[in-house]
């Protein structure tokens, strides 16, 4: 039953969130929304969905080290796994232009994050402050790209680009939005109740079942959107998708989550979970800047990073 639970919540947010991403940018066409908005807001923050239901459902239920471990995972998936697998597929081109802007963004959001994490706790005013970060920073980067022809305006339009929407009447958009939200809402419910089930009968913290299972669960969504634009050989798209992913987690769904509740960090992530994920982050701006590109043999390095950061979480929770 347990199993049950926890692959159907995957399956469910899985599909709820690509659904929810889907009709959303298919309204937005229909009701006139420009490419560039579409791609900025609903496809880049619309596919961490999943990771901001469920660290909500996390911090309701009273599990802080889901909540956490899922946000602190999910940008080293993103990175490691996501970026990993999407530069074998076909080497990321990066973009100078559009990376000087959202590289030290990336740098800042990440540096935030943890220094509000060591404190040890996320409360309602750090809360505030971090979505108000997000909001800063998605509005200036409307306006500056809505006033140019920079290279991160095509990006975010070829990420709105990237999914598809047949030509179907408003209305069934509007439904099928619907189901992607109630599938989503539903499918992080399990996931969470499933996971604080399993940590405790596996005798493993909720941390660990959070920054491994839950966040990989949640980052499916990425993982998809990256693999088409690596498929297609538009690089920049699949690192733009994870650049903006991992902002929106550390600053959105981290604040957000904290003003329905305060969190309270666990030691074991501030001691070591933290501090890889500023190193990765680190990894993937010098990755990216020497020669504006990843190659597969860096993609290759990534992977092998997470299959060594797994078995160290492994190893501990022995």
């Amino acid at each position: 039953m347990l199993a049950l639970s926890l692959f159907g919540g995957l399956v469910m947010l899985a599909v709820g969130g690509d659904i929810l991403v889907r009709g959303a940018v298919a309204v937005a066409r229909r009701i006139g929304v420009s490419p560039l908005v579409i791609g900025l807001t609903l496809v880049g923050f619309g596919t961490s969905m999943p990771e901001l239901v469920t660290s909500i459902n996390a911090a309701l239920a009273g599990s802080d080290g889901v909540a956490i471990g899922n946000v602190v995972g999910s940008n080293i998936a993103n990175i490691l796994l996501i970026l990993g697998v999407a530069a074998i597929i076909a080497p990321i081109a990066c973009n100078p232009v559009a990376f000087r802007r959202d590289g030290w963004v990336l740098a800042l959001s990440a540096a935030l994050a943890a220094a509000v994490m060591m404190v040890g706790s996320v409360g309602r005013v750090a809360g505030i402050a971090l979505v108000a970060s997000i909001a800063v920073y998605t509005g200036y980067t409307y306006l500056s790209e809505r006033r140019s022809q920079m290279a991160a305006k095509q990006v975010h339009e070829q990420e709105a680009a990237i999914v598809a929407a047949p030509a179907w009447p408003l209305w069934i958009w509007l439904g099928i939005t619907g189901i992607g939200i109630a599938l989503t809402i539903l499918g992080a419910r399990l996931l969470v109740d499933a996971a604080i089930e399993l940590a405790r009968q596996a005798g493993v913290s909720e941390s660990v079942i959070g920054l491994t299972l839950v966040a990989v669960g949640t980052s499916l969504p990425e993982l998809a959107t990256s693999v088409t634009a690596a498929i297609r050989r538009q690089g920049d798209v699949a690192f733009g998708n994870v650049v903006g992913s991992n902002i929106f987690n550390v600053l959105g769904i981290l604040g957000v989550a904290a003003l329905v509740e305060p969190l309270a960090v666990p030691r074991d992530i501030i001691a070591f979970d933290l501090w890889v994920m500023l190193a990765v982050t680190g990894l993937a701006i010098v990755m990216a800047i020497t020669g504006w590109r990843i190659t597969r043999r860096e993609g290759g390095v990534l992977l092998a990073g997470y299959g060594g950061y797994l078995a160290v979480l492994a190893a501990g929770a022995a």
